[in-house]
Parts: C-alpha cells; sequence; structure tokens
C-alpha cells in the first residue's frame, strides 16, 4: 500500500515554505577578501540554511543584535521581515547587518520554493553580468596602463583606476593644504581646506594620457579615490580630464552634498556617479531629482539588500539614471549582486575587488567556476543565491581567529537582545 509518506519520499518538495521558520542565526568572519567581511547564515525548522553577507570592513554585531527580531519568523516573507528591520541600518557599514539578513533570506526564500533568486525579484533582463575589476595604482602612468592592459588580455571590457591626490605625494607644489589636513581620512572633502595646483592638475592630466595610449579607448575606463579635495579643486581636475572620456568620476565629493553634486555635475563633461555609502532608495532621491549624477553605484550590502536596490534602479531608469554596482566582498555577496542585476533594467556593470585572489572562487561549493570569463558572470540558475554550499575548508583558511563565534559557532548571547522597536507612541 502506498502511503503518502512513501511518496513525498520519493520527491523534491525543497520545504513546506508555508511552514517554514528560522531558528538560528550564526558568523563566521573573515579577513583578507581583501577587505574584511562577516558571513552570516540563517538556520530554520526544515534543515535548511540561507547565507549573507555583512559588508566589508562592518561590525558583525549590526547582523547579531538581529537575531531576536528574527527567530520565529517566515524567512519567506521577505518584505515584511526587512520592513521590520531596517530601522537598524543606516548608511555605509551601519546597514551591514539588515543587508546581509536579506541576503540570506532570498537564499532561504529561493531554496524553499526552488527556484533562483532573481525570480524572486520578477525575472531577469539578461543571462550574463558585466564585470569590472578596481586595479591598485601604479605611481607611473605607463606602468598603471600596462597594468589595466593585462586586464584587458584577461577579458574585461570594462576598467576603473584611482586618480588623485595620493599620485601626488613626491610632486612638489602639487597640493596646498592646512597642516596635517594631508595625514586625515576622518575629515569630509568641503572642511579639509586642501587644493590642487595647476601642476598637480597637469601632472595628474600627463598621468592619464600615458595610461590612454596604452590602453587605448577600446573599453570604458572610470575612476575613483580622487582624494579629500574641496569642490572647486574637483571641478578644475574634472574639466582638465573631460577630453579623456573617462566612464564617470566617482564620488569626487561625500554624496550628502547634493548642490554640489549639482555644480559639479553643470561644470563638468564626464558622468558623475557616488551612491555606495547610500542606504534606502530615499538617499538617493535628492541627487536623482536635482540631476546631480548621471551613474548612481550602489554597494547592496548598503543600499538595503537585494530587493530595495532594485527599486533604487527602478528609481533611477525614471530619472534616466544608469545603475552600476559597487561591490568588495565574498562570493556570497557577489552572487546576491549578480541576481540583482540581472533583473533591475538599467544596470550596466558590477565592480569586483577579488580577480587577483586565486583561491577566492573556492569559497563555495556548487557552482560553475570561474565565476568571471571574458569579463562576465553566468547569471545561475539554481535555487536561491544558486551555490549548494560554504567550503568549509577554504573559509577556515582565511577565517578571522579574533572572532569568538569561530567557524558559525553558537551566538545564544544574543537570543534574548530586546528594546522597545515600535517608532511612534
Amino acid at each position: 500500500m502506498t502511503t503518502e509518506a512513501s511518496i513525498e519520499s520519493n520527491v523534491n518538495t525543497h520545504s513546506r515554505p508555508s511552514d517554514l521558520r528560522i531558528t538560528d542565526l550564526r558568523i563566521c568572519s573573515l579577513r583578507g577578501l581583501p577587505m574584511d567581511a562577516s558571513l552570516i547564515r540563517i538556520d530554520t525548522n526544515q534543515g535548511i540554511s540561507g547565507y549573507g553577507e555583512v559588508r566589508d570592513w562592518a561590525s558583525p554585531t549590526f547582523a547579531l543584535m538581529l537575531k531576536s527580531r528574527l527567530v520565529g519568523e517566515n524567512p519567506c516573507n521577505i518584505d515584511k521581515i526587512f520592513r521590520k528591520i531596517k530601522q537598524f541600518g543606516f548608511h555605509a557599514r551601519q546597514a551591514g547587518g539588515v543587508c546581509g539578513v536579506e541576503m540570506a533570506l532570498f537564499d532561504l526564500a529561493g531554496k524553499a520554493y526552488g527556484v533562483p533568486a532573481y525570480q524572486l525579484l520578477g525575472g531577469k533582463f539578461r543571462d550574463r553580468v558585466l564585470c569590472y575589476c578596481d586595479t591598485d595604482s601604479m605611481m607611473d602612468g605607463t606602468e598603471m596602463g600596462h597594468r589595466l592592459k593585462r586586464r584587458m588580455e584577461r577579458g574585461f571590457q570594462f576598467l576603473k583606476m584611482d586618480i588623485g591626490i595620493g599620485l601626488l605625494k613626491d610632486v612638489p607644489n602639487a597640493v596646498i593644504a592646512p597642516p596635517s589636513m594631508l595625514d586625515t581620512q576622518s575629515i569630509m572633502h568641503p572642511f579639509t581646506g586642501i587644493q590642487i595646483t595647476d601642476i598637480g592638475i597637469e601632472y595628474l592630466v600627463e598621468y592619464v594620457r600615458q595610461v590612454r595610449e596604452i590602453i587605448g579607448y577600446e573599453v570604458p575606463l572610470a575612476a575613483d579615490h580622487f582624494g579629500h579635495i574641496n569642490l572647486e579643486s574637483c571641478i578644475r581636475l574634472g574639466r582638465a580630464l573631460d577630453s579623456f572620456t573617462l566612464a564617470w568620476y566617482e564620488d569626487m565629493i561625500p554624496w550628502q552634498f547634493t548642490n554640489q553634486f549639482v555644480r559639479l555635475a553643470n561644470s563638468v563633461t564626464t558622468p558623475i556617479c557616488t551612491g555606495e555609502d547610500i542606504y534606502l532608495k530615499e538617499g538617493f532621491k535628492p541627487l536623482l531629482e536635482s540631476r546631480g549624477v548621471s551613474v548612481i553605484h550602489p554597494d547592496l550590502a548598503t543600499s538595503g539588500g537585494l530587493m530595495e536596490t532594485k527599486k533604487i534602479g527602478d528609481l533611477a531608469q525614471e530619472h534616466g539614471v544608469a545603475m552600476a554596482m559597487h561591490f568588495a566582498g565574498s562570493p556570497i555577496s557577489f552572487l546576491a549582486n549578480i541576481h540583482c542585476a540581472a533583473a533591475t533594467e538599467n544596470f550596466f556593470v558590477l565592480e569586483n575587488h577579488s580577480v587577483d585572489l586565486p583561491w577566492w572562487d573556492d569559497l563555495v561549493d556548487g557552482i560553475e567556476k570561474p565565476f568571471i570569463k571574458d569579463g562576465y558572470a553566468i547569471v545561475p540558475e539554481a535555487p536561491g543565491l544558486g551555490f549548494e554550499d560554504v567550503n568549509e575548508e577554504a573559509l577556515r583558511q582565511c577565517m578571522d581567529e579574533r572572532c569568538q563565534w569561530g567557524y558559525f559557532g553558537p551566538t545564544d548571547a544574543w537570543d534574548n537582545e530586546r528594546s522597545h522597536d515600535r517608532l511612534w507612541s
């Protein structure tokens, strides 16, 4: 006699999504990705787990404090849970916990229903995602050009480099600064009093010219890390570099100063880009509505996770603005970015900081490797974020031994952390 139980034993039901409940949240902190990050694992009553990532250089405490708000919830209710916890995120690294949890919820929900994460976002616009690799600076422009050329020879069809006062350390009279201001990174650009001189601008123009002589104009080349110089210096430098048709000027000034972005955008002919430190779509609205940017550059591990970042992309599209994506973490966050990029129509390129780490792909198993081929990443079709499991041996080799939880060890101390979370009286 055939029983219901025997029939189900031969059928892959994935799980019973309506009965799925979160039972635990655990942490594994990593070093050398090249930036420190923490992975989170959310466990359930049906034996499936979902993985997310607290953004590079963010404290895992931002995720641990959410544990007591998550246990008992159905992880398939992604939007409900996100609305519950989003008050505990903020700009830059303070959003790391909320975003890491949201990634893990998409991984869990996808596994529960047997569909890839992009499908939960409404489907995909593309089967592969264009990637660019940020490239550490060389002090000589010709050497930097050859370094970028080697990227092209590996198949990358979009490049980025740094152009800024860091290249002017040994150039006399290139920068003017009040005492000690060049030695600190803790003061926002408009308040440093640092200015770049004509000598400095001419030096950087020659530097970029040397790079262009090597790589030509075959592929887009974006620019970042100009230094904490004031708006007027940004405008003068930007105008001098406009002739090289760079893909964008990134984070020339802090994203909070909308009016300064408008002045900058109206003063140069190269696209203006920012966004890696902005949390939620509301943070992008002033820049988009004022026409202060031509490209937004959210980091999914700060902007709110997969669903919120897609909403940010859609908002930008309404204003005629393209979306690139900032990323500097592990393959888990990378795959979350891939699904979001696939599901967002106005997306065009995703960053990766780890193309020079031969072991980076090994941190997860059960997915086609290498992740990036000829400058593109294939959108995975497996459930959730698209990988089968993490690679314990590989993770342990780069695990932060200072982390008190070890390899996804117990986090019982956070089981009962409570506060009166309501935002109204």
